[in-house]
């Protein structure tokens, strides 16, 4: 297992991460997710960490805390051996006080992750969204007190735009504030969305991707293919509207070209997918989840090995789609490309 530097940070994290969302199992969402109990978090830990998978990832909202706590007894005993993160900011309850990261908010929502993990600090902590009615400075100077009483290490953010994270880090510099190490992002073969924005800027200003949904909310696991119904068993009956949207003709499309790649390699569709997203820039970890062992084992075979360059060219022209204004003009157009190029041609010219 690859260990990578988060951002511009000190803090080195594995290449592959877990995500914990199917603990707990509570609700109609986490549960069509996974049911996993205590005992079964505890074998995935196990075979995590044999592997050199040692950041485990949750939040306040997965099955209503209920994530925090089983993966909490699944690490008791071994808490110097993983790297925790988890999230905190997405509404927990109807109250004015159970959404958001104000400064009350963060203490209590940060007290209770503490408590339901069972340890006295979190090692990469997350706002899961941006909260509009907060500002940023209050945020800011927030965990700033929390790394300083020992309860947080790192910080980092999920689901930001580019002007928010922007604003937060140029904040950050004006004030003396610590600087978000990492941004939690949707990333995957069919939602390169990441790449347009929020990847220049990562490269730029010195953050980590830490990649959620993989797979494509689901959508990436070898199962579906052109022309046939949903699997019966896919999450996808009952989540699909929760996560992102991908049209039928791209997917189509990237299956093809994955089923492709797989036969020449030997390798799963899974497998393949998850080991592009190991190439791109500012990637510093990608979350992988599973149900069960089987799931789990067949996700780590997504390291260890590369995609050719053709490969990689392939399955980038299967799932590229048009940017939208004001970005493609810098794809379509030379003059624009010259004047600003995307990430992934600059760290090909640094490498050639």
């Amino acid at each position: 297992m690859e260990f990578r530097r988060l951002g511009a940070s000190g803090l080195m994290v594995p290449e592959l991460s877990f995500g914990a969302g199917t603990f707990g199992g509570r609700g109609e969402l986490f549960g069509a997710w996974g049911t996993t109990d205590a005992a079964e978090a505890r074998r995935l830990v196990d075979i995590c960490l044999e592997a050199g998978v040692t950041m485990f990832d949750t939040a306040d909202v997965y099955s209503g805390g209920a994530s925090e706590e089983v993966l909490g007894a699944a690490i008791r005993g071994r808490r110097d051996q993983v790297i925790i993160s988890t999230k905190a900011g997405l509404p927990t309850g109807d109250g004015p006080a159970d959404a958001g990261t104000s400064r009350a908010r963060l203490i209590t929502a940060v007290d209770r992750a503490l408590k339901r993990l069972g340890t006295d600090y979190i090692d990469l902590f997350h706002l899961h969204a941006f909260d509009a009615g907060t500002p940023v400075e209050e945020v800011l100077a927030t965990l700033d007190d929390l790394v300083r009483a020992g309860k947080l290490r790192y910080t980092g953010v999920s689901n930001f735009s580019g002007w928010q994270l922007m604003k937060s880090l140029a904040d950050a510099d004006t004030h003396g504030h610590r600087r978000y190490a990492a941004h939690q992002v949707y990333y995957s073969l069919v939602g390169r969305d990441y790449e347009w924005e929020l990847m220049p800027l990562g490269l730029d200003q010195g953050v980590g991707a830490v990649v959620w949904s993989p797979l494509g909310w689901g959508r990436l696991t070898g199962r579906i293919r052109r022309g046939t119904p949903l699997p019966a068993g896919s999450r996808l009956h009952a989540t699909a509207d929760y996560g992102p949207p991908v049209p039928d003709d791209l997917l189509f499309r990237v299956v093809d070209a994955l089923d492709a790649v797989a036969e020449e390699t030997g390798r799963t569709v899974p497998q393949i997918a998850i080991n592009w997203l190991l190439r791109r820039p500012t990637v510093s970890s990608v979350i992988i989840g599973a149900r069960n062992e089987e799931q789990l084992r067949q996700n780590l075979g997504a390291v260890g090995w590369s995609l050719t360059e053709e490969q990689v060219a392939r399955l980038d022209a299967a799932s590229a789609t048009t940017a939208p204004y004001p970005y493609f003009p810098y794809e379509r157009q030379e003059g624009f490309a010259r004047l600003n190029p995307h990430p992934l041609r600059q760290v090909a010219a640094s490498t050639a």
